[in-house]
């Protein structure tokens, strides 16, 4: 074989390798894109998706929004620091509030599903001091407003720093509450317990720690999907 073969095939054997190798980080890259994001499920896919648990989430101390003898209720298992979460909150739970809380059709209850760190254990003890003076929902849509901004401005939202006392103390300003009540309240770790129970709820519930993860009715659907899901799977709840 003279040389220019020679140089044919190897040049042919490396066009072969690279093709290969192309093509199967295309199918990797393919993949995981379509495991890792869950918000490109279609409302079909979501809410026939979603599991039937066994265990099912209670209302003990948690804060209602809404109409407490509404006929369905809205469990949210979330963390303040999750993109995912603010994200949910932003698209689905306002709209959900809005078409079904605000109508009394269904009342709605958050669970700290405080995971991600101390930042989203801080958060959710500040919120449930916020409940003392009558301000939890306020103080829990603060720290999602606070979150969105962060991420949009960092490209991160998780344990940044930024959830911190000072940030908790000027939320409580905002909202003209008692400041030096509120800080007593968050200082002494008031409700620490209370997140913990929420976290002790999550596992009797479901297995895997999803956030959000989203309870209605029988259904648990876990993901940050578009809103129509969730209005589907609430529906459908109704008319049981």
């Amino acid at each position: 074989m003279d040389n220019s073969s020679k140089k044919y095939d190897n040049f042919l054997a490396a066009s072969i390798l690279v093709a290969a190798i192309l093509i199967s980080g295309s199918i990797i890259y393919a993949v995981g894109i379509k495991n890792s994001n869950p918000r490109t499920a279609n409302m079909e896919e979501a809410v026939d998706g979603a599991a039937s648990v066994s265990g099912k989430p209670q209302i003990d101390d948690d804060v209602v929004l809404g109409d407490s003898n509404a006929p369905l209720t809205v469990f949210i298992f979330s963390d303040y620091q999750c993109p995912f979460c603010g994200k949910f909150y932003q698209e689905a739970e306002y709209q959900i509030r809005e078409n079904y809380v605000k109508t009394g059709k269904v009342n709605m209850v958050y669970k700290d599903l405080a995971f991600l760190g101390q930042e989203s254990t801080d958060a959710s003890e500040a919120a449930n001091c916020a409940k003392d003076q009558g301000k939890y929902w306020d103080y829990h849509d603060a720290i999602f407003e606070i979150e969105i901004q962060e991420l949009k401005k960092s490209g991160n939202s998780e344990n940044t720093g930024n959830l911190n006392r000072d940030t908790f103390k000027k939320i409580a300003t905002d909202l003209k509450m008692n400041v030096d009540d509120f800080l007593s309240c968050y200082d002494s770790k008031k409700y620490a317990s209370e997140v913990s129970k929420d976290m002790e709820e999550a596992k009797t519930v479901f297995q895997q720690f999803s956030a959000p993860t989203i309870f209605v009715g029988d259904k648990m659907i876990q993901g940050a999907y578009p809103y129509a899901s969730f209005s589907q799977a609430i529906d459908e709840a109704l008319k049981k």
